[in-house]
């Protein structure tokens, strides 16, 4: 190990090589902001009467959901930012791609948490987006899944971008597992919104609303895949 790679800081024994705030992730963080914004600007106007506020405020379940949705994929891009610090050509395209996804991805989030909240309370949550038949219901989870599915699927190629660049950061055995865990969960994430848009386009119309429930899987498929690549470490380390 040579003294820069003593300099590193460490987090989970990953080496932290992009400690430093560059022009581009301003940009990105901006975007994820912008995109927040468009969040919190699709409720409507400001209320004006006591109704109105009522109104507006039973809205928050649904712009929660989307909120956490946009963060954590703001959180899973500010970890690969830390752990990699690349700003290639390739990266830098492939994170412009995602920027471009989450803007276009945005309103379908709403619109699905939105839809989903007022189906849940039976009504007493309002809803933005109306449907006036379920063929438009499965439409928008096909819509909802590929946009899910998309966003996944440029971490896939971000880690694997990390994980092939060894001439430019070289990874020792246990960051380049835990890379490996990355591109699988990702993966995972990827896979489960495809296959749900996949249920929506083919199943019959009276049964194809159970694709909205595809994505109740990943609390059980994500801690799969962890503790998977926990026990690959522990081999390793021993």
């Amino acid at each position: 190990m040579n003294i820069q790679q003593l300099l590193y800081e460490k987090d989970g024994g990953f080496r932290l090589r992009g400690m430093r705030t560059t022009r581009f992730e301003t940009f990105l963080d901006a975007a994820f902001a912008f995109a927040t914004t468009m969040l919190i600007i699709s409720i409507g106007d400001i209320p004006h009467t006591y109704t109105e506020l009522v109104t507006a405020l039973k809205g928050i379940p649904a712009f929660a959901a989307s909120f956490a949705t946009v963060l954590s994929f703001w959180m899973a891009h500010r970890k690969w930012s830390r752990r990699y610090g690349l700003e290639d050509f390739k990266s830098i395209l492939i994170s412009l791609a995602m920027v471009f996804i989450l803007l276009v991805y945005v309103y379908p989030l709403k619109l699905m948490f939105s839809a989903l909240f007022a189906w849940i309370s039976h009504g007493w949550v309002p809803s933005e987006f109306s449907l006036s038949n379920l063929n438009e219901l499965i439409h928008l989870f096909i819509i909802y899944g590929l946009g899910f599915a998309a966003m996944a699927f440029t971490f896939v190629l971000l880690y694997s971008r990390a994980l092939n660049s060894d001439y430019l950061i070289p990874l020792d055995d246990v960051e380049k597992l835990l890379t490996r865990y990355e591109i699988t969960s990702f993966v995972v994430l990827a896979a489960t919104g495809l296959l749900s848009a996949l249920l929506a386009a083919v199943l019959p119309i009276n049964v194809a609303a159970i694709a909205g429930f595809v994505y109740v899987t990943l609390p059980v498929s994500i801690p799969i895949v962890s503790v998977i690549y926990k026990r690959k470490r522990d081999r390793l380390e021993q």
